[in-house]
């Protein structure tokens, strides 16, 4: 960064050497942060110059990642607010420019850690810490990806780095239910993912004219999930949910191959029929060695206004689902909770604002809350993680 000044100059009342205010304004810098990368511009690169005037204006030069970038008003806001609480700034003006393809390879770079290699997936490296649940259901119909949805709202909520893949690639519908209407943003071979209610997102739906039809065999499904796992820029998650489509297709099987730690969170509703069938796309953990976290029962019941419940699809399915594969897999599936119908959460979801957000109070979002809860409090699992253990030097 260069920056330019006079050696001293007056500031009404006072005088103040104008090193002081240097440093100021690039400690003030150093407090904002790239929207899409949450990292601080000056450790990005994208501050070119800041030039300080002897009447107070201050011109900083910023570079944008592309000359289309759809957040540089928030940036303009957020520098301006940031530099104009310095004493002595008395305006605050922004040049933007646009990186060079060297400079995009730079922060590609610095990105990745320093690595020019293939991108590889964060998530299946065995120091990895984010925890990683993907979310199936047997059929489709039963509320997956709201489950999906607000699970990954109210973690974030609770100060969790989350991020959504929508791994069904032919029946997306995560940005509509987030209200995510933006498209990614690339940098050279990354890509920048949208964010809404502090999770980052990413999904086919993105990349596709209107609502055209994806039709894709195999082989295209695993590259775009692989891509979507490797080329995105996630920074350090907590926690990263991957909406699965129904069934136990090509998708499932490819994230068992791609990110071998990820753990199954089961949806059903409590009709017998779906819960059957929830019961296959359990068993797969076995067949690919995954872990099972839980079941989510969905559509549980409808509260009359008498306040009686009507069971509308059944009662039971999901502690039969969970029952079921606890005796399966040998080891306890809980039923981590039952979540009731209620017209408001669909409209939240069609809305794009996820009932966790829109109605907290309501019961269904108490429901999906307790559930966030439950997932919030696990303990990252060691297994097939390295320890750092070194056996002790011989005497």
């Amino acid at each position: 960064m260069v920056v330019r000044s006079r050696p001293r100059r007056s500031m009404g009342s006072m005088s103040a050497p104008v090193s002081t205010v240097e440093q100021a304004i690039h400690e003030a810098l150093a407090t904002v942060d790239d929207p899409e990368i949450h990292r601080p511009i000056t450790d990005l690169g994208m501050v070119k110059s800041v030039d300080l005037a002897a009447d107070g204006v201050v011109t900083i030069g910023l570079l944008l990642t592309v000359a289309g970038c759809p957040l540089r008003d928030k940036l303009r806001t957020d520098i301006t607010a940031a530099v104009g609480r310095v004493a002595g700034v008395a305006r605050v003006e922004i040049d933007f420019g646009v990186m060079s393809d060297e400079q995009r390879r730079e922060l590609q770079s610095r990105l990745r850690g320093g690595s020019t290699a293939e991108p590889v997936i964060p998530f299946a490296q065995p120091g990895s810490r984010t925890q990683v649940y993907a979310v199936a259901s047997g059929k489709g119909g039963v509320g997956k990806s709201s489950i999906t949805v607000n699970l990954a709202t109210a973690l974030a909520a609770k100060g969790r780095s989350v991020g959504i893949v929508d791994a069904d690639i032919y029946g997306h519908s995560i940005p509509r239910m987030l209200g995510v209407t933006g498209r990614p943003t690339q940098v050279e071979e990354m890509i920048m993912p949208p964010q809404a209610y502090g999770v980052k997102v990413i999904s086919i739906g993105m990349f596709t004219a209107g609502n055209a039809a994806v039709v894709w065999r195999g082989p295209m499904l695993h590259r775009a999930l692989q891509q979507f796992l490797a080329d995105v820029y996630w920074g350090d998650l907590d926690v990263l949910l991957l909406d699965l489509p129904p069934g136990t297709g090509d998708v499932a099987i490819s994230l068992a191959q791609l990110v071998p730690s990820a753990e199954l969170l089961v949806v059903t509703t409590p009709q017998v029929a779906a819960a059957e069938v929830a019961e296959r796309a359990g068993a797969v953990a076995l067949q690919t060695h995954q872990r099972l976290v839980g079941v989510v029962e969905n559509m549980s019941w409808l509260t009359l206004p008498s306040g009686e419940r009507l069971e509308v699809f059944g009662t039971g399915g999901g502690a039969a689902v969970a029952e079921s594969l606890t005796r399966l897999v040998g080891a306890p599936v809980p039923l981590l909770g039952q979540v009731p119908l209620d017209p408001r959460l669909r409209e939240a979801s069609d809305a794009g604002t996820p009932i966790v957000v829109a109605d907290p109070a309501s019961p269904a979002a108490a429901a999906l809350l307790s559930v966030a809860d439950q997932l919030a409090a696990r303990r990252e699992s060691l297994a097939g993680k390295p320890l750092g253990l070194r056996p002790a030097a011989r005497r």
